[in-house]
């Protein structure tokens, strides 16, 4: 008899899609294919100076390696709190509505263990990031999924009706805007019909802002805890990976209800000792910078978004323009449609060394598209266009 080595949890969750394509693109390097990759939604650009010089400073402090706090320094809160109030106008109370995350992943995931109980229902989004499916099965919880597309309302009407369907009646509602995968936005009005419902129906609301500041055209993203009585039944989560360079640093926070963020703190408590202080402390300088250095970031993904987009409708791959976000959600080319997803990406490695997300890593109704991360530069992105064409 051998020894037990996997829980029955794990055993439950299908083959990871990104793991496959990763050992792709390693095998295609280890023969010395120059893979441009566009496959996860990891940052390029340095965390700016002015961060990076303060965890430099702090981190000489030697009282600053010692264990932090789970919950966050206060001084890190409280720069959470000017954060809402200077970019929406949100009043949080830094010790009751906010805690800090390692990341929004991280976040993610505690937050389901403590609030959601075996067996209870929970909508999200198909397709949508990962872990907004998986923090539901880790807990113990049930899937109901939720078409998002073509467009916000024909979504707002699908939750709905899932939630009409459904017995037992979901209990939270996980939402994302700007969307990953689908670079889909919505308008503060959007959340108002949010809070309505979800006060109608006695549900949680979790929203997940990671790509706040990564807009386009003009756009400005709302945050859900802007609209009035968001707080009495929902949290946001936000990670400073995408809009200050700060992937690898593993920082973020979660804010909104008391109640809930309470519960997100107390089971933290058991997990962790916190963010590393110093980075933290960083965190701080990056929270109080100038709104100019988001809208210079904005610019250089627009720019990469234009040159990308343009180079695929050129070549008869059609594509819109998203407003925000640093992907694209591209429909698999009609010629190759008969493809499934995690084929064509592969055929897109081996043929044209780009590398690309399969739809269907974000879920089943991703099927027939693929994610593309806006993550390498201008000229890189000519040459994928480049590689790319071969195929037309």
């Amino acid at each position: 008899m051998a020894i037990q080595t996997q829980a029955n949890l794990i055993k439950k969750f299908p083959p990871y899609l990104f793991a496959i394509l990763n050992a792709e693109k390693l095998a295609a390097r280890k023969k010395g294919v120059d893979v441009i990759d566009f496959g996860m939604g990891n940052p390029d650009s340095p965390t700016p100076a002015p961060i990076v010089n303060k965890l430099i400073e702090v981190i000489q402090d030697k009282k600053s390696h010692r264990y932090s706090t789970s919950k966050g320094i206060p001084p890190f809160l409280k720069a959470v709190s000017r954060w809402y109030e200077r970019k929406y106008g949100v009043l949080i109370d830094a010790k009751t509505e906010a805690v800090s995350v390692i990341g929004s992943k991280e976040g993610l995931a505690h937050l389901g263990l403590a609030v959601i109980n075996r067996g209870d229902k929970v909508l999200v989004p198909n397709p949508t990031y990962p872990i907004h499916h998986y923090t539901v099965l880790i807990a113990g919880g049930t899937l109901v999924s939720v078409p998002i597309l073509p467009n916000p309302e024909a979504f707002m009407r699908n939750i709905d009706k899932a939630f009409a369907k459904a017995r037992p009646k979901p209990k939270i509602l996980i939402i994302n805007f700007p969307h990953n995968p689908t670079t889909l936005c919505v308008e503060q009005e959007f959340f108002k019909d949010i809070v309505k419902w979800a006060k109608k129906n006695l549900v949680m609301v979790i929203h997940d802002l990671a790509y706040a500041d990564i807009v386009f055209d003009g756009y400005k993203s709302p945050s859900f805890l802007a609209t009035k009585g968001a707080k009495d039944i929902g949290v946001e989560i936000f990670t400073l990976s995408k809009s200050y360079n700060m992937a690898g640093w593993r920082v973020g926070f979660a804010a909104g209800n008391p109640k809930v963020i309470a519960s997100l703190a107390k089971i933290k408590s058991y997990m962790d000792y916190g963010i590393f202080t110093p980075i933290q402390v960083a965190a701080i300088t990056a929270l109080d910078s100038p709104e100019e250095n988001l809208r210079r970031l904005s610019a250089v993904y627009e720019e990469r978004r234009n040159i990308m987009v343009d180079g695929m409708n050129k070549m008869g791959w059609p594509i819109e323009k998203p407003r925000a976000a640093m992907y694209l959600w591209a429909k698999i080319p009609e010629r190759y449609q008969k493809m499934k997803a995690i084929d064509f990406a592969i055929k897109l490695l081996k043929e044209a060394e780009v590398a690309v997300s399969p739809g269907t890593g974000f879920g089943s109704l991703g099927e027939g598209y693929v994610r593309m991360a806006l993550v390498e530069n201008k000229d890189r992105i000519r040459q994928a266009l480049r590689n790319m064409k071969k195929l037309f």
